[in-house]
């Protein structure tokens, strides 16, 4: 990792059949493999992380503020972001890509780094990687050719996920978008998604339907596709993002347009809530970097408000939280990276940064006082982006 954050290789509380008495533990059997991660990043994702910082830095912090209050992305950002090169690194080099593969870890880590700077402009940059990744994982290798020839070009190409539906509740395995297929084995498409990313200036979406016996499926279609309508969305947050309400009116998808037949709906989520906390950690963290020196340089009474116990504690807590949530995310990561099942782990570390999340952004708001409330410092900014959390789903994967 950063030089910020150790190395661990540690192992989780222990179960109830670890214990031994009321108060003799077992020792941890250290051959356990799902109780240990090592997340030494190679010498690849240490250069990668190190070009994503200096991005986010530079390229998204200053300009984050502006683009909440314009409610729209700083031109030319976008394909600024291609020469991170990070659409290319799973595609395999046969179809133009790195032929790094996948890996749940880097995208964890470059999730986070780039949320450190922008929430809003890190989903923006990674919402066409979340297509390629799912095709990588599960698609047909007509799919992987056409997603590498759209997606993996010298500028950027919007692309999307469209699995959110409106309405309270959403369940992936229970969608109320419908596919039909059709006798000559094609499908017709009907439904509504929210939350879709760049909406009519999407090429390529992927939209997930119910298709009765098989349950959901994925079906890669085109964003100009007859049928697909859009409405423009406006939320408290993500301000920056063009989120759209998305409209299927029997939008005809051919049957090779449908992922493999080995597409794993729970693990897709599992890497949708993976990469939500990601986004979370990053945020929480640039409301950690902002709120210290600001506590630390604020003086009332005579005195730095550091001093006061309650100040310190409100800090000490925030931090103590944001590193469990990154480790619990790091290892929902690092076990997604060995093909393990990562869904209890994925869906912790989902409900912890729903749930730290807004207290971080909320105790940062609390530490500025009354200039919290005020939009001359961003962190009601980052209270407002990490509140949407609780509705992302599946837009990004780790």
């Amino acid at each position: 990792m950063a030089n910020s954050h150790p190395v661990w290789q540690l192992a989780v509380p222990l179960r109830q059949d670890q214990i031994r008495g009321k108060h003799k533990r077992k020792l941890i059997d250290m051959s356990d493999a799902d109780l240990l991660f090592d997340l030494t990043p190679t010498e690849e994702q240490q250069m990668t992380r190190e070009v994503v910082q200096r991005f986010a830095r530079e390229e998204m912090a200053a300009a984050a503020r502006p683009a909440d209050e314009a409610a729209a992305l700083p031109e030319g950002f976008l394909h600024k972001t291609v020469d991170l090169g990070l659409n290319f690194m799973p595609i395999p080099e046969a179809l133009g890509g790195v032929g790094a593969g996948r890996s749940p870890i880097s995208n964890v880590l470059n999730t986070e780094d780039l949320a450190r700077g922008d929430m809003s402009m890190a989903i923006a940059a990674l919402a066409p990687l979340a297509v390629i990744n799912c095709v990588m994982d599960y698609g047909t290798d007509g799919q992987k050719e056409l997603v590498s020839q759209v997606l993996a070009a010298a500028s950027f190409i919007p692309a999307a996920m469209a699995l959110m539906e409106p309405g309270i509740g959403f369940d992936a395995r229970q969608l109320n978008t419908s596919a039909s297929q059709q006798t000559d084995g094609s499908f017709i498409i009907d439904g509504a998604k929210s939350m879709v990313a760049f909406g009519p200036d999407a090429q390529l979406l992927l939209v997930f339907a119910d298709t009765g016996d098989a349950g959901t499926q994925g079906f890669l279609v085109r964003g100009d596709s007859a049928g697909i309508s859009f409405e423009k969305e406006d939320y408290m947050g993500l301000r920056p993002l063009p989120l759209y309400a998305m409209t299927l009116d029997r939008v005809a998808a051919p049957a090779s347009a449908r992922l493999r037949d080995d597409f794993d709906l729970k693990r897709l989520v599992s890497l949708g809530k993976i990469a939500t906390a990601a986004l979370a950690v990053g945020t929480c963290q640039a409301v950690l970097d902002y709120v210290v020196p600001y506590v630390n340089e604020r003086v009332a009474f005579g005195e730095p408000i550091s001093n006061r116990q309650a100040v310190a504690f409100m800090v000490a807590d925030m931090a103590t939280e944001l590193e469990g949530l990154r480790l619990m995310v790091y290892r929902a990561a690092a076990q997604a990276e060995r093909g393990l099942d990562c869904t209890r782990m994925a869906f912790l570390a989902h409900r912890n940064a729903v749930r730290y999340g807004m207290k971080i952004g909320t105790d940062g708001v609390q530490l500025l006082g009354g200039h919290g409330f005020t939009r001359e410092h961003p962190v009601e900014m980052w209270y407002r982006n990490l509140r949407a959390l609780a509705t992302l789903d599946g837009m990004l994967l780790a």
